[in-house]
């Protein structure tokens, strides 16, 4: 007579036996049996031995967090990624998302896949709220996870300094999210302007006006007027795109004050060259749905974009420690906090001013540099050693313009044009995270470059959000 019954261990497959088996079956199967319980055995121990090692916890897989794991990789700690979204971002190129140059999968890599081979390296798609310092828990709503040691790389999102009703009105670029919304805004705009006949609601549609002019600013306007003058130069019937206005508005006497002087005239130059309004040393105010109000003259306007100021993340203000008055955490010259070395804070969440005095920018060589210092400072705490003071090593900073136009300050060297567009593009690419995205990207610039096409023209729509017909 046949009996079917569930294995113990193993798969969840049906066993099927004959209760007169034979002596050598019923050995077989005790065998297995003893060989499933050794391998759950030898599981829960590795677990166990995993809970001993000193537990690194990791919030923010952008550039300093993901490099921080990296260092990480492989070592006797067990290491755990906090991040909100299951992508790490490479937010330089986030503008040519918003320009339709790239698309989102070209700029993102999966934060899994880049961790995968790290076998001490687990990742939590989550959102942090807030950290206790004296239970050394982070706290993620729904639960809290337990460390030893506390890199946080949170980052920044942008400022309107108290205007935050203005964020609907003119949105900043510091997600994939933003860039989509800035796309479909730009795009709208033309489409929009090609079946209206009021001449100037069609101005106001085709104004687009760019608030800051850091480098994030001049890469937008530049990438909006070459855009409106080649990419669709020829895609419409009832409207000339290459007749749009790219307004460029910064508060400072010059363009990227970051910057030397020289390259700030250069980048100037180059983009009035490709048609863009430059107005310097005045204030953009009374922002609306109808345009916004630039040094006493109101502007008409139906795409306004905002790249002039960050905040940083809200998680810093959990710590119970000084920050500054963008809520950046003013760290230890080592990077940790005060009173707590086991805490270390890096990227734009971070003002470390003991190099030069004033904060280090908000750039990704900062955030990576950092990112690599806090592992290394761990792996000496676990040895009874102390955290080591930070130097940052500044290589230069560059910003692209256009095609073929950029400028770049080695500190040794200033040049602009194209020598330091190409110096920006091999940069860039070579930094970007994974071989196939260093190979669409340098195939896209390569076909836009000799086409002047750029082909993730799409305009995506939120249709959870909409009220449509019944079907």
């Amino acid at each position: 007579m046949l009996f079917c019954s569930r294995r113990l261990v193993g798969d969840a497959t049906c066993a099927c036996y004959n209760p007169r088996v034979t002596r050598a079956a019923a050995s077989g199967y005790s065998n297995n049996l003893l060989a499933s319980i050794l391998v759950l055995g030898t599981s829960s121990r590795m677990e166990d031995a995993s809970l001993k090692r000193p537990q690194v916890v990791i919030v923010g897989a952008g550039f300093g967090g993901l490099e921080a794991a990296k260092k990480l990789a492989c070592k006797d700690v067990h290491v755990t990624v906090i991040d909100r979204t299951n992508y790490h971002l490479f937010q330089p190129l986030l503008y040519q998302v918003a320009t339709a140059a790239l698309s989102p999968a070209d700029i993102a890599a999966p934060v899994r896949a880049v961790l995968s081979k790290c076998r001490n390296i687990e990742v939590i798609l989550a959102e942090v709220e807030s950290v206790d310092v004296a239970a050394r828990k982070v706290n993620l709503g729904d639960m809290e996870v337990a460390y030893d040691y506390l890199i946080l790389a949170t980052g920044a999102r942008h400022s309107y300094f108290g205007h935050d009703e203005w964020e609907k009105l003119a949105p900043g670029l510091k997600s994939l999210e933003d860039a989509i919304e800035l796309r479909r805004r730009l795009l709208m705009a033309f489409e929009y302007a090609e079946k209206i006949t009021d001449e100037a609601a069609r101005k106001a549609a085709m104004t687009f006006v760019i608030i800051g002019g850091g480098p994030t600013g001049v890469e937008m306007a530049g990438a909006i007027a070459e855009i409106a003058r080649y990419t669709l130069a020829n895609d419409f019937r009832h409207i000339d795109p290459s007749q749009a206005r790219v307004i460029l508005v910064e508060g400072e006497p010059r363009l990227i004050a970051a910057f030397p002087e020289d390259l700030s005239a250069s980048a100037l130059k180059q983009l009035v060259d490709l048609g863009v309004e430059v107005r310097t040393g005045v204030q953009a105010t009374n922002l609306s749905e109808a345009g916004v109000e630039v040094g006493g003259e109101f502007i008409p306007c139906r795409v306004k974009i905002w790249a002039a100021g960050n905040n940083a993340s809200f998680v810093g203000k959990t710590l119970g420690v000084p920050i500054d008055k963008v809520g950046r955490v003013i760290v230890n010259d080592d990077l940790t906090i005060p009173g707590r070395p086991e805490i270390q804070v890096i990227g734009d969440l971070a003002n470390f001013s003991h190099q030069t005095g004033k904060p280090l920018p908000g750039v990704s060589p900062v955030a990576m540099q950092q990112g690599r210092h806090a592992a290394r400072n761990i792996l000496a705490m676990i040895e009874g050693g102390k955290p080591q003071r930070f130097w940052y090593w500044d290589k230069g900073s560059m910003a692209t313009i256009g095609r073929n136009r950029a400028v770049a300050d080695l500190n040794f060297v200033h040049f602009s044009g194209l020598p330091a567009w190409l110096a920006w593009l091999f940069v860039h690419i070579i930094f970007l995270v994974g071989f196939r995205n260093r190979l669409v990207v340098l195939f896209q610039w390569a076909w836009a470059y000799f086409t002047f096409n750029k082909g993730a023209r799409l305009i995506t729509r939120n249709f959870q959000s909409e009220t449509r017909p019944p079907a």
